[in-house]
């Protein structure tokens, strides 16, 4: 459990989710930006079910069926609930689901994602809108809540600095995900895409920094390394501290696979070009396909074609988690009312 403290707070929030960075930065990320708006305490707690109990419904899931690892994100006897629970996440449900019915004193109970289990009992649900979800109590965003700021960038850039300041530029961001149930990165379109990146950036005199996700396919993730190794630039290699939030900051542009609805939001929320890398469908994936079409509709994005070329037109950063967490507080406001 993690608390970030602000000393003059008036609200506390409490994060729930299992744990994960792509699942717990949603959450986090828009605890942040209630924190931005109104001074706030946030408590981060990761949950989890025993392996007895984790694929069993929602419904049927009692606390005392979590792993002992968990973190006590139900109070005791006598203990204040927070202000505001923010979830996302499966794992988190059950455990939203009894804050919310805990009578008086309990918290406002915000959910993000689809949670595909009783929407409408949540005080709020943030959906991304490619998800089609609506009702009442539902606030569509497009793309997911995030962590990214201009402030949070600019810090990791500077922590990074003598790594990133000897890169050429156009210095191009490629972030990497792999292998999901809609999405697949074989090797040979690793290799193609890999090909065309480096193309791209040898093209225009400039370098690359890589990420890549813990859903990388190993083959994939060999002959992206190698191949794109003969231009200048920084592959990470997993180890130290993640320096994802710095190549945002320091990328004049920014390719990202299309499996990855956060980091298309993130990508988009910096103001650069965001070029959107294909990958190899597994399955029908009509939300990927809206959330690539609003994109690219609103001027955010455009299919990696192979060049860095990109429409002049000035870009507006997308600021959904901002605009998620002012209308939180309007709800949160009337709620307490």
């Amino acid at each position: 459990m993690d608390l970030t403290s602000d000393s003059a707070s008036s609200l506390r929030i409490r994060v729930v989710s299992d744990g994960r960075a792509g699942i717990q930065n949603q959450a986090l990320g828009l605890a942040e930006a209630v924190q931005r708006l109104r001074p706030a305490d946030i408590e981060i707690c990761r949950i989890g079910w025993g392996s007895a109990f984790d694929k069993w419904p929602s419904a049927l899931k009692q606390p005392w069926m979590r792993d002992p690892e968990s973190d006590p994100v139900l109070p005791s006897d006598g203990a204040p609930w927070p202000d505001i629970w923010i979830a996302t996440g499966r794992a988190s449900l059950p455990l939203s689901s009894r804050a919310v019915t805990a009578g008086p004193g309990r918290p406002f109970v915000v959910q993000t994602q689809d949670p595909r289990w009783r929407t409408d009992r949540f005080d709020l649900v943030v959906a991304p809108e490619h998800d089609g979800l609506s009702g009442a109590n539902v606030v569509s965003i497009l793309g997911s809540p995030h962590r990214i700021t201009p402030v949070r960038i600019a810090d990791a850039v500077a922590a990074f600095s003598d790594r990133l300041d000897p890169l050429p530029r156009p210095r191009v961001a490629v972030l990497v995900g792999g292998r999901s149930a809609s999405h697949d990165l074989p090797p040979d379109h690793a290799a193609r895409l890999a090909d065309q990146i480096a193309g791209a950036v040898r093209a225009v005199g400039g370098s690359v920094m890589v990420t890549l996700s813990r859903r990388t396919p190993p083959e994939a993730e060999a002959i992206l390394r190698e191949r794109l190794a003969v231009v200048p630039g920084w592959i990470w290699d997993g180890q130290g501290d993640n320096p994802y939030f710095a190549f945002l900051g320091a990328a004049d542009h920014v390719l990202v696979t299309e499996d990855s609805a956060n980091m298309a939001a993130e990508a988009a929320s910096t103001g650069r070009p965001v070029h959107l890398l294909r990958m190899v469908a597994r399955k029908s994936q009509p939300k990927f396909d809206r959330l690539r079409e609003a994109l690219v509709t609103r001027g955010l994005a455009r299919p990696f074609d192979g060049t860095l070329d990109f429409p002049a037109t000035p870009r507006v950063p997308l600021a959904e988690t901002d605009r998620a967490a002012r209308l939180l507080l309007a709800r949160y406001d009337a709620f307490r009312a």
